[in-house]
């Protein structure tokens, strides 16, 4: 890889790598509850609900970057109280890329993990809490179990997805070399420069390998995670 790619390109996939792992990971929890709440929970609104956690798969990613920066941005709203009191800052940092990211794919994980449960055998944690399983017990020892295929591939699909996020990043913490400036960022730069197709190329072509090797991952994921529990 080092012969492949210059140092400066090797920052953005590295940064790429981190960006995403972060993103998905750090979201997986609140994906997980949001797919209990709409696999398990029957209420009034719950297509609403189920529209507004979907929401970032149909808005435009900018507008979605733009929004982060309304109210991430270290002038007012709930930025500046971060920034003030706790002295943390997402806007123009490697975080808010992550924030970015976790965001925008966070909808791929809900609907993994809500298709796994959905498809499992309903019974099986009705029979654990008739023989006295707590709620607790239940989740650790029966429900995510069956949630398993779905985190998965839920986490496989968010991954590949952040990886190739632009927009929003690009919006809400700029492009900053070494900071900022993940795999697309990058391709993007190469493109604006004089000469710079060769690297926009290689750089496109890594970008390709890392999809296809991540969205065929994501695929067997996902079909385990369909396949009757």
């Amino acid at each position: 890889m080092t012969g492949f790619l210059t140092p400066e390109e090797s920052q953005a996939l590295l940064l790429s790598l981190r960006v995403s792992t972060v993103a998905v990971f750090a979201a997986l929890p609140f994906a997980l509850a949001a797919a209990l709440f709409l696999a398990r929970a029957r209420f009034p609104g719950k297509v609403v609900v189920d529209a507004i956690i979907h929401l970032p798969l149909v808005l435009p990613p900018v507008a979605i970057g733009f929004l982060l920066l309304t109210i991430f941005g270290t002038r007012a709203g709930l930025g500046a109280f971060l920034l003030a009191h706790f002295g943390i800052r997402f806007v123009f940092s490697w975080t808010g890329a992550a924030l970015a990211a976790g965001l925008i794919t966070f909808p791929f994980q809900v609907r993994a993990i809500r298709l796994s449960l959905e498809s499992a055998d309903k019974g099986l944690s009705d029979a654990a809490k008739t023989l006295g399983a707590g709620t607790f017990d239940r989740l650790f020892n029966v429900t995510l179990p069956l949630a398993f295929p779905g985190i998965v591939a839920g986490l496989i699909t968010a991954f590949a997805a952040s990886l190739g996020e632009f927009g929003a990043i690009i919006t809400f913490v700029s492009n900053i070399p070494g900071e900022t400036r993940t795999l697309p960022l990058a391709i993007y730069t190469a493109l604006q420069t004089p000469g710079g197709e060769a690297e926009a190329a290689r750089l496109s072509a890594l970008s390709i390998l890392l999809a296809l090797i991540f969205m065929t991952l994501g695929e067997f994921a996902a079909r385990r995670a369909r396949a009757p529990q």
